[in-house]
């Protein structure tokens, strides 16, 4: 479900929050059956991870979509070899760049793109590329590493600041972007409930390969390619305080069925609508919440919420670097 916010206003709440909760990045962690992460900010305040035991999240691994008109051999070959080369344990050290050491996603690619030498060996190149990046460090810094290496392969390459899926990936599909750095799974659900509703059985699975050729078969229709999955992947998780934790002995999300208490769930506007957020932690998990707060995806926003206790669960991420293993 990666998409978030993108307003000066909320730019400003973020900043505030962030220096209240001193949180230290925007993004989070998932993990395995039967194990718990916690996060930990300047402060010493912990979140924990509760595992998804029950896999309602599926592949997740960052991908290439482009927009049909503007592919080339020359643009595939460019985008192609950041895939080859892109890790999670690479993701998880750049966002630790941007979100920790405050260093801007620009100068995080640069780094990024220079270390890895992907500005050689690329070449062809030609016109206009608009590269999309959400508003969040990751997307950001995805994006400025697919600029910097079409920019070597000889494109006119730029990076445009987007909001949620409903808004750029309509903008993808008429031109107005035309590069964007996605996440497998969650494109393909998006897609497919766009195609065939709601209630659309899921075609994204934990199978990469086959959750590829579903969302090519999609994206075609719609005058997209998607081009080669990097090793590297991203998941949707939820996060609790320790306290809430250890108080209601809760290790997974199954664990919380059980609780009785006052449940809010927090996370960027669209969790209530989104198969990976609130639609599936009800469905998959028989999660019943006292109510819903809009606020951001992982970031600053949701972590402060939980802190405060204003919700109890929230939406983060599983390339946070401030996530550790808690024994």
């Amino acid at each position: 479900m990666r998409s978030r916010r993108n307003s000066l206003h909320l730019a400003a709440v973020a900043v505030v929050a962030l220096a209240i909760a001193g949180c230290g990045g925007s993004s989070s962690t998932s993990t395995g059956s039967g194990t718990v992460d916690q996060v930990k900010s300047s402060a010493g305040d912990e979140l924990v991870v509760l595992a998804d035991d029950q896999h309602l999240q599926t592949v997740d691994n960052v991908v290439p979509v482009v927009n049909a008109k503007v592919d080339s051999p020359a643009l595939e070959q460019a985008l192609n070899a950041v895939s080859k080369v892109l890790t999670t344990d690479d993701l998880l050290t750049m966002n630790k760049s941007a979100d920790i050491d405050r260093k801007s996603p620009a100068v995080v690619a640069s780094a990024y793109v220079d270390d890895k030498k992907l500005a050689t060996g690329v070449s062809g190149g030609s016109g206009k590329v608009v590269v999309g990046g959400a508003n969040f460090n990751e997307s950001q810094i995805l994006a400025n590493i697919y600029a910097e290496v079409l920019k070597a392969a000889g494109f006119d390459a730029s990076v445009k600041p987007v909001t949620n899926r409903e808004v750029y990936e309509p903008a993808l599909e008429r031109g107005d972007i035309t590069v964007f750095a996605e996440y497998a799974g969650t494109l393909t659900e998006f897609l497919n409930k766009k195609a065939n509703g709601p209630t659309a059985a899921a075609m994204a699975t934990g199978d990469l390969t086959a959750t590829v050729t579903a969302l090519r078969g999609l994206a075609e229709k719609k005058g997209l390619k998607v081009l080669d999955p990097a090793q590297a992947a991203d998941q949707n998780a939820f996060a609790v305080t320790k306290n809430f934790a250890q108080n209601n002995n809760l290790h997974t999300l199954s664990d919380l069925k059980n609780y009785k208490g006052k449940l809010v769930l927090g996370g960027p506007p669209e969790c209530p609508t989104r198969p990976f957020c609130q639609v599936g932690l009800e469905q998959k998990y028989g999660l019943h919440f006292s109510g819903f707060s809009s606020l951001d995806a992982g970031g600053p926003l949701v972590k402060a919420a939980l802190k405060s206790g204003k919700v109890q669960i929230g939406l983060v991420f599983s390339t946070d670097s401030s996530l550790s293993t808690l024994s």
